[in-house]
This record gives structure tokens, C-alpha cells and sequence, in this order.
């Protein structure tokens, strides 16, 4: 028969409350997304809009949440046994749990049968040599009749495994890089890598592979029609038959990092972007769900309709027609969240743990394990949110900067992240300008002096003479006055003759000239602890642990003070001598450009409101025709603002869109400023921008991946002549080290120690390249993959050459060194 289509909201509305429509269009499974879904496809074809769909949709949905009938999901059980974060899930039945880890096993646990509320690790599966990440499961056959795994990890292999013994049955190699997901098409196995492939195996042998997308690719399932789906880092989801991409969908606006099949309906994706899109086969997004405060890992459905998404905001959150009905805390990151068949849903959290969640009563955990769990969540929350006093939930956000203050000087303090930020109305400007983060601290601080948003006991004058400007040096009382010399001189870019000098003025200015300091103190670039004047030498008889000086490193240095008169003067005289140049009068800035880059550099010198600031694209484009099409010998002032624009979080956000494609901008910088190792300027300010890259963990990616390429890229600079070269490569393999240890790169961490073992050894070495070279090689042995490595390559002998040293801090780091041989 012939239906009254909507023509209006108001319609639509009514077409809801006439269920009856239901029973004339013959749909015999009922849902509120599946009736929108038809109706969206209807209205579409009838008016050629979607937009009456989209409404009914909206309308719906918002009768729905009035109408929910839903029971909240209570702790069932945990389940413990990991020695690390647990990173993927797979249901096998609702009797059998199979779950990865960060600590390169799985373990699979079986439901208790003197308590059936509970599950009891049963088998551990070893063999992956690096964390495991994605499971699937292969139904009993008569051969296998508990099953097998499929299990994907970082150490680039797919195992498959027999559920009776737990032994690896198959080992499928192929990929190059970390394999991020793996699933079942009929009898063969597909899995997915951050190498951008797709590769079909089949029998344990590999018979097709392809590129599936320009980045990497993060997730892939199969669809009940028989598709594939791949998800990637570029955003973007292709749906595949075969080898063959039928179509790209494009909607989130990061990395895609989960899927799920939707029952009935289409698929869901989990993003970055911090949201889950549930999509029609047609390419058609039917609903986005936001609510998550970061980035979503991993999204599930239930055949009821139910969707769960876990996230690193550390909640599970439970949707229902699109609306979330409860969100569930962890104490860490969500990784994975996978539904039972019963309902029941499974989370993988970063703290090691599997729980199980029902809405069941008679499996529901009992109260004191419910109350031991309401305190661990009290207990982490409180640790976390305490700052300066404030509760960071209670504080507003960014945009409540938005609104102007009442009075010049007036102080408000928002929330940033996991930080407290203060800000003060400036009534002349009509601004809020920063102050600094909030920090506990004693009674009292208020008065003190602010350098930099930050308060310290003093901060003095220092006239350096030859005309230069007076230079603030900011110190606090329970600082080692050499740790303190250190910083400044480095910020400074001033040299390290000056340090003792420095630390003299430092005391007779403190009032600390009489007292006595320990030679024991830790140096500034390790983030270690700072000494304390007067403080009594205690050494514990038996101590629990070995006590290490300087390592391990924990953070990222950077370079983060320019010259910025400096690099414009230079700028605007090579452009200059450019248009003078009949060759290269082409390649010269225009007058406009000239002036833009001026405001570049008035925005990144007020790093005050760099919360606030923005840069436009041609900004980039304008540093990038520097970069290309100027002679080697003039790029180095261009790369020195690179340098700093990769410190702005906007810079750097418009920058990486020039690196995570095919015309990758470092690495084409790269290769023009070693292609003539005799321009040190230009290594210099390269290498410099490389270290900075790793203050933004959007970089860290690409930093990883490209590992090798850079390090060998700059091999030569250990000893090159140019100690302030030497310095920036040393840094360099000290954030590479704690980048590629918090990555568990091994074969990462192989390289940047082979590295950093040659500065160790290079006797022309200027002191704190050397330092820096041994703290990475410290750390790297401590908390990295690579101690055996290292001692192979007789790094005892140069533990043992550090420890004779007259440098107070390299003959400590040699002492670590040789400590951590030693145990």
C-alpha cells in the first residue's frame, strides 16, 4: 500500500507515535535505529533529502531517553593475573575470555565452576618477544576442539594458537611493523599493521597483500555481508571486497582506532577525535556519539542494541540509541571493551586488570568487593586531582576565559588537562593573560616572585656586560645552585665556563654562602631529585632497591630559546641578497611575506597566550617555500623558527599535516641538509627541531617510524667539531631513548644505544654530550629491552672509564651504569 510520508517534523512526530506503521511496512525486528535507518532511506529516495530522516532521528532519540528501560551495570568480578596493561579482549563464550598484554602474553580464563560470578586464569600463552595487542577467535573444529587464537602483536608477527595445550601452531610473518588488528573471513585470517597493509593468510601462508591506506592502519573486521572494513590513522575507514575498495568514508577527524559490527544495522568506528560513528554499508553516518573526553581505543555492540566504547579518559561508557546511559570509571585507560553474549561486558584497563560487568543480580559482586573498588577509584582520583588545593573538577574550562573580567589584575584559575592554570585580567588590553600553573606548595607562596608563569624564591638581574640585555635567573632555595647554573646557562645559550661564577652569585645572593653542599647532586637534565640545603646524609642499611643518581630519564629536553631579532635580521638579509640575484630573484619573499614572517614571530615570542594564538596555513606554506626553494647555505634562520613553531601547539598542529602525508616535509628537510654536511648551521637548527618534536606526542608516531632514517641521517654529528652539534645529537638519543623504552621499541632502543655508545666513547666528546649519551644509555638498560645488548658491547669497560672521570655528574652516571651491570 501507499504510505503518508512525512512532510514535516511535526509529521514525524506523529509517525512516531503510530507504531502501527511498524506492522504495515512488515519490519519485524524493531528498533529505534533500524526504523530511523529505513525511514532515512525512504525520505531520501521520495524527496532526494535526508533531511527529514535526520530529524526523525533527533526527535526520537530524545523520546527515547525519557522512555529508556535499562538496568545499570554493576562489578561482576576482576580478573587479575597481567603484569601490565591488558590491551585487547576476546570473547570465545561466555564460559571463556581470552585477553592480551603489554607484559607479550595472553592469558585465557575460563568461568569458575565452584563460583559461578567468577573466572580463573586457566592457560598463559607465551611467545610474542613484545607486547600483544589484537585476539580473534577460530570456532572448535574436530581437529581443534576448544578452538584456536589469532593474536597480533608489536613484534610483527600474527601467532596462531591451539586452546587445548597453548602451544603456537602457526607463525605468520609479514609485516614489517606492529600488526593493530586481526579477524576471521571464512578459513582465512586478515590482519592489519601500522605498515598501511591489509594481508590475507590462508593454511599459515600469506596470499594477498595490499596497501590499504596512506597511513597506518589501526583496526579491521569483517561485516556479516562479507565485507571488509579497515580503519586508519588518516581518519578514514574503506570498506573492501576482497582486495578491491568499494568506497572510503570520511567523517571523523582523527585517527580511527576501533571497530565493531552493529547487528542489523552497519558497523561502528571509535576515534581519536574522542567520538563512535555507527555507519549504514551505504557509506552513511546514522548517528555519532560523543560524550568521551579523549581519545576512544574500542567500541562493541549487543545484539539488545546496547553499544560500549572504552577510552583513555578511563571510563567504559554504555550507549543506548545513540544517548550514553552510564559510564562506567576505571583507574586508567580503557583500552578494550568487549560485550558477552549474556550482556555482560568486558574492559581491559591500563592498570593490569580485567573486569566483568552486569546488570544481572544473581552474579553481581558482593558489596565489600564493590566498596574495595568505589575506594581504589576514590583513592586514584584523589591523587590525580589535587592540585594547589583546587579540585580540578570543580574548576571551568578554557572557555570560560572567554568571558571578561571585572577588575585589572583579577586572577582566575581554569582547567588545562590534568593542570590548574592561573590567568590574571589585563583591563588595558582586554585580555586574559597567563600566569602559570597552580601548584601545591607551602603557606605563603603567594608573594613570591613569577618568572615565566612559574614562582620561585628569587629570580635575579644578571648583566652579562657587551651590551646584551639584563637576563632574569630564577632559583629557589631548596634548588642545587649548580642544577640551577646548568638550566640557566643552557636557556641561555651561554657557555659552561660561566658555571662557577654563576653558582657564586647565586649563594652570596641566596644567603646560602656558608653552607655546605653535598657533591652527590643530581644534574638538571635527568629530572631527578634536586638537593636541599642543610638536609642531613642518610644511608639505609639494607635498601630495597638500587639507588640510581640520574637515571632513569624521565621527560623530554627541548630548545626552547631563540634569538628572535637574530633570525629575522639573517632572514631578511638573505632575502636580499636573493632578489639581487638574477638566478634566484624568483625564490625571494615579497614584501607582504616578509611582514608575515615578522608576525610569526611576534606570535611564538608571546608564549603567554600561546593557548590563544593561532597561526594561518599560508604561514606554514610560507616557511615551507623557504625550505624548499632556497639556497642550502640561507635555510638555517627558517628551520630556527620551525624549530620553534613545533613548541606552539597550533604550529605544530598545522605542521604535522605536512609530515603525515606523501610530501613529508622533515623528512625532505632532512635529506637537503645532510646532502652537504658542511653547512653546521643547518644540521644544527635540523637536529634542533627533531629534539623539539618530541614535547608533542603527535610527532611520537612519526619520530618512531622514522627512527633508523633520522639516526643515521645524523650519524656523523657525534663528532663533529662543533660542540653545540654535539649537544643537540646527544639530546636527540636521549629523547629517542625515552620515547622508544615508553614505546617498547626494541629494535628502536638497539639503535639509539649503538648511538649513543659511540658519543660515550668519543674522547674529543664535549662533557655534557657525553653525559647526556651515558644517561640514555643508563636508561635504556634500566627500563629498556636492551641490557644484554649493551653488555655485549662492553659497555662495562665504558661504565668503568665514566666512573674514573673528574666530571663529578659522569663519573655518577658511570656508577649507575655499572650498578645496573651489576644486578
Amino acid at each position: 500500500m501507499n504510505l503518508p510520508w512525512p512532510e514535516s517534523p511535526s509529521e514525524l512526530i506523529w509517525l512516531h507515535h503510530r507504531k502501527s506503521h511498524l506492522q504495515e511496512i512488515e519490519i519485524s525486528f524493531f528498533s529505534t535505529l533500524f526504523f530511523a535507518f529505513f525511514l532515512l532511506r525512504q525520505v531520501t529516495h521520495t524527496f532526494e533529502s535526508r533531511q527529514f530522516g535526520v530529524w526523525y532521528l533527533s526527535i526520537y532519540c530524545s523520546f527515547s531517553v525519557m522512555d529508556i528501560d535499562f538496568n545499570e551495570y554493576k562489578l561482576r568480578c576482576e580478573l587479575r593475573g597481567h603484569d601490565d596493561d591488558v590491551r585487547g579482549i576476546c570473547v570465545c563464550s561466555d564460559d571463556n575470555i581470552a585477553t592480551s598484554s603489554r607484559d607479550r602474553t595472553i592469558r585465557v580464563w575460563s568461568l569458575d565452576p565452584s563460583d559461578k560470578r567468577k573466572y580463573t586464569s586457566s592457560k598463559i600463552l607465551l611467545g610474542h618477544t613484545s607486547f600483544v595487542g589484537p585476539l580473534a577467535w577460530i570456532p572448535p573444529t574436530d581437529d581443534y576442539p576448544e578452538g584456536r587464537l589469532v593474536s597480533g602483536s608489536m613484534d610483527t608477527f600474527v601467532f596462531v594458537w591451539n586452546l587445548i595445550n597453548g602451544e603456537n601452531i602457526q607463525t605468520l610473518k609479514g609485516h614489517q611493523m606492529q600488526v593493530t588488528g586481526v579477524t576471521l573471513d571464512k578459513e582465512d585470517i586478515v590482519s592489519s599493521s601500522v605498515d598501511q597493509t591489509l594481508k590475507r593468510w590462508r593454511n599459515g601462508q600469506l596470499v594477498e597483500s595490499w596497501e590499504a591506506h596512506q597511513s597506518p592502519v589501526q583496526a579491521v573486521i569483517k561485516l556479516p555481508s562479507g565485507e571488509l572494513v579497515s580503519g586508519s590513522s588518516d581518519a578514514t575507514l574503506k570498506l573492501w571486497k576482497g582486495k578491491t575498495s568499494l568506497r572510503t568514508l570520511s567523517g571523523h577527524t582523527d585517527t580511527v582506532r576501533g571497530l565493531a559490527v552493529m547487528p542489523d544495522l552497519g558497523f561502528l568506528s571509535a576515534s581519536h577525535d574522542g567520538s563512535i560513528r555507527l555507519w549504514a554499508l551505504s557509506g552513511e553516518v546514522l548517528l555519532e556519539m560523543v560524550g568521551h573526553t579523549s581519545i576512544v581505543y574500542s567500541v562493541d555492540a549487543h545484539s539488545s542494541g546496547l553499544i560500549a566504547s572504552g577510552s583513555e579518559d578511563r571510563h567504559a561508557k554504555i550507549w543506548k540509541d545513540g544517548v550514553c546511559v552510564q559510564s562506567l570509571e576505571h583507574p586508567g585507560c580503557v583500552w578494550d571493551v568487549k560485550f558477552l553474549e549474556s550482556g555482560d561486558i568486558v574492559t581491559a584497563c591500563s592498570d593490569g586488570v580485567v573486569r566483568v560487568w552486569t546488570v544481572r543480580h544473581g552474579v553481581i559482586a558482593d558489596q565489600m568487593e564493590i566498596d574495595a573498588y568505589d575506594s581504589q577509584i576514590s583513592q586514584y582520583k584523589l591523587s590525580r586531582k589535587k592540585v594547589g588545593g583546587l579540585k580540578l573538577d570543580e574548576l571551568p574550562g578554557l572557555d570560560s576565559l572567554t568571558s571578561p573580567g571585572t577588575s585589572d589584575g583579577q586572577t582566575k584559575v581554569v582547567r588545562e588537562g590534568d593542570n590548574g592554570v592561573a590567568y590574571a585580567w589585563n583591563m588595558k588590553e582586554q585580555r586574559w593573560d597567563k600566569i602559570g600553573e597552580v601548584v601545591d606548595g607551602p603557606d605563603g607562596v603567594a608573594d613570591r616572585p613569577i618568572l615565566d608563569g612559574f614562582q620561585y624564591d628569587f629570580v635575579f638581574d644578571v648583566d652579562i656586560g657587551d651590551g646584551e640585555p639584563i637576563r632574569k635567573l630564577p632559583y629557589n632555595r631548596s634548588d642545587n645552585p649548580y642544577d640551577a647554573a646548568d638550566k640557566w646557562l643552557l636557556k641561555e645559550n651561554l657557555p659552561f665556563g660561566y658555571r662557577q661564577q654563576i653558582v657564586e652569585f647565586i649563594l652570596q645572593n641566596s644567603g646560602q654562602k656558608d653552607v655546605n653542599f653535598n657533591p652527590s647532586f643530581r644534574d638538571p637534565f635527568t629530572g631527578a631529585n634536586a638537593y636541599v640545603p642543610g638536609q642531613a646524609s642518610q644511608t639505609a642499611a639494607t635498601p630495597a632497591k638500587p639507588l640510581y643518581k640520574h637515571i632513569p630519564k624521565r621527560g623530554v629536553l627541548v630548545f626552547d630559546v631563540a634569538q628572535y631579532d637574530g633570525i629575522l635580521k639573517k632572514m631578511t638579509e638573505f632575502n636580499t641578497t636573493l632578489r639581487s640575484d638574477s638566478v634566484n630573484n624568483d625564490k625571494s619573499l615579497t614584501e607582504v611575506e616578509v611582514s608575515r614572517v615578522g608576525a610569526i614571530i611576534t606570535i611564538l615570542k608571546d608564549t603567554s597566550h600561546y593557548h590563544s594564538t593561532n597561526f594561518a596555513d599560508m604561514d606554514i606554506d610560507l616557511l615551507l617555500k623557504v625550505l624548499q626553494a632556497w639556497p642550502p647555505a640561507m635555510m638555517f634562520p627558517a628551520t630556527d623558527i620551525v624549530r620553534m613553531l613545533v613548541l606552539h601547539p597550533h604550529g605544530a598542529s598545522l605542521l604535522i599535516k605536512h609530515v603525515e602525508n606523501n610530501n613529508d616535509l622533515l623528512l625532505d628537510l632532512i635529506k637537503k641538509v645532510t646532502e652537504d654536511s658542511a653547512l653546521p648551521a643547518n644540521l644544527l637548527t635540523t637536529v634542533r627541531v627533531l629534539v623539539n618534536l618530541f614535547k608533542n606526542s603527535s610527532f611520537h608516531y612519526w619520530l618512531q617510524t622514522h627512527h633508523s632514517q633520522i639516526l643515521d641521517a645524523f650519524s656523523n654529528c657525534y663528532s663533529s667539531p662543533n660542540k653545540n652539534l654535539q649537544l643537540a645529537y646527544s639530546t636527540l638519543l636521549l629523547n629517542y631513548a625515552v620515547l622508544l623504552i615508553e614505546k617498547k621499541d626494541e629494535e628502536g632502543q638497539a639503535q639509539v644505544l649503538s648511538a649513543a655508545l659511540q658519543v660515550a666513547e668519543e674522547e674529543a666528546a664535549d662533557v655534557d654530550s657525553k653525559f647526556r649519551s651515558l644517561v640514555a644509555i643508563g636508561s635504556l638498560m634500566l627500563e629498556g629491552s636492551v641490557k644484554k645488548i649493551a653488555v655485549d658491547f662492553d659497555v662495562a669497560s665504558i661504565a668503568k672509564s665514566a666512573k674514573a672521570s673528574k666530571e663529578a655528574k659522569i663519573a655518577e652516571v658511570g656508577a649507575d651504569i655499572d650498578l645496573v651491570i651489576r644486578q
